[in-house]
């Protein structure tokens, strides 16, 4: 018969994690010696936790039910090995302290190391379910910030040292072109937490030069590693971003290659909404395929937003073409690429615009030409009119040649 069990550390964050979510009922496996997260369930409710513990009775698993408003709730009734028993124990003849003859000082005294005892306890706790918390946070971000999973038990191996600060190092290759980053963390002056600041990425071009930039997160929100690639490839990237009054606002951010700020970052240019990009026209001028189908069209405006090249199919005249494109938003307009990615000259493009879109100048011309069509066409239409008049014309007649000279007849 099994009368204490070893606790993981990870059930007592799971109480106040159940506490917070007003589930005060508990059901544990009471036939194993150790309990860990995996042998514990939370309810709402006495019914439900004891319909499960019914319904999961085998030769291995016998589940208990218990009420509890605090982890010490837990710790007194699950038999935890006889020290920690000892230390919850609030008998006072279990305390060596403890004056059996009665005394103030000595009774305060006790009660002051039973609440301290407690208190290191209940501060313990809340430093690992936070600890925990930051650790899960800053893998989360990671992984959303777009570099993968890979740097997770790194995250936690330095956070673990305690480390004032550290750093993680991401290296991929994206469209054969190496691209690395050095993510940044610094630990709290004030608390155990650590925070993802800021990371160094650079991009090694074709031609062998590398561009290099630090972005800056806030509040875990920022540039993605997909999206500092394409800036420092050249292209621009559409941002929520925040003024320093803490107001939002959208922008393509794009950088400036040939101007450096005195923290050796390229100057970054801005193009607000009041500038009169608007993408959607720009690539609506083309014969996209992809702008038929809503779902297609909305997935090709968002990866050009990220600064992606994005493959389009051009159909026209019968004939499909693969090509790619990219977001100008400097120069209000879209740039193209045929299928082995070389820049479609500007002569060039008239034969991919869409026929609603062929330019001002053909309009014009076409209207110029059915002008001179029906120009052309009156003269004659009135001839004809004045000749069947009466049956007679009121034309003079051709002259006729009678030998010598010319004759009216």
């Amino acid at each position: 018969m099994i009368t204490e069990h070893p606790i993981a550390d990870e059930v007592l964050d799971l109480v106040t994690i159940a506490l917070s979510k007003g589930e005060k009922y508990m059901a544990y496996n009471n036939s194993l010696y150790f309990i860990d997260e995996r042998d514990v369930h939370f309810f709402k409710t006495r019914d439900e936790a004891v319909e499960f513990a019914e319904n999961n009775i085998s030769d291995r698993d016998r589940f208990a039910v218990l009420h509890f408003n605090s982890v010490k709730d837990i710790l007194n009734q699950i038999p935890y090995g006889e020290q920690l028993h000892r230390q919850l124990n609030l008998d006072p003849d279990a305390n060596g302290l403890f004056n059996k003859d009665g005394n103030d000082f000595t009774d305060a005294l006790i009660d002051h190391f039973e609440s301290q005892q407690l208190s290191l306890f209940d501060k313990q706790l809340k430093t690992n379910f936070m600890n925990n918390e930051n650790l899960q946070y800053l893998k989360d971000n990671i992984k959303y910030m777009g570099f993968g999973e890979t740097l997770k038990a790194e995250l936690e191996r330095n956070m673990g040292e305690g480390k004032g600060e550290f750093q993680l190092h991401f290296k991929a290759e994206i469209n054969k072109k190496p691209f690395e980053a050095t993510l940044n963390f610094r630990k709290s002056d004030s608390t155990d937490m650590y925070f993802f600041n800021n990371y160094n990425a650079s991009l090694e071009k074709s031609n062998g030069e590398k561009n290099e930039q630090t972005f800056y997160l806030n509040k875990g929100k920022g540039v993605t590693a997909k999206e500092a690639y394409n800036l420092l490839d050249g292209r621009a990237v559409h941002k929520d971003l925040t003024t320093k009054e803490g107001q939002p606002y959208k922008a393509w951010i794009q950088l400036d290659f040939e101007n450096k700020d005195k923290n050796n970052n390229f100057e970054v240019k801005q193009f607000h909404e009041n500038y009169g990009y608007d993408l959607k026209a720009a690539v609506e001028k083309f014969a996209v395929a992809e702008l038929n189908d809503p779902e297609k069209a909305k997935a090709l405006m968002q990866s050009l937003e990220k600064g992606n090249v994005q493959s389009v199919t051009i159909e026209k005249d019968g004939s499909s073409h693969k090509m790619f494109m990219e977001a100008d938003p400097q120069y209000k307009k879209v740039t193209m690429y045929d299928s082995n990615m070389k820049m479609v000259a500007k002569e060039s493009l008239e034969q991919y615009k869409s026929g609603i879109d062929k330019g001002s100048k053909e309009v014009k011309a076409g209207q110029e030409n059915d002008k001179k069509k029906e120009l052309k066409q009156e003269p004659k239409v009135e001839k004809e009119k004045l000749e069947k008049k009466n049956g007679q014309s009121l034309l003079p007649k051709k002259r006729e040649s009678k030998g010598k000279g010319l004759g009216v007849s």
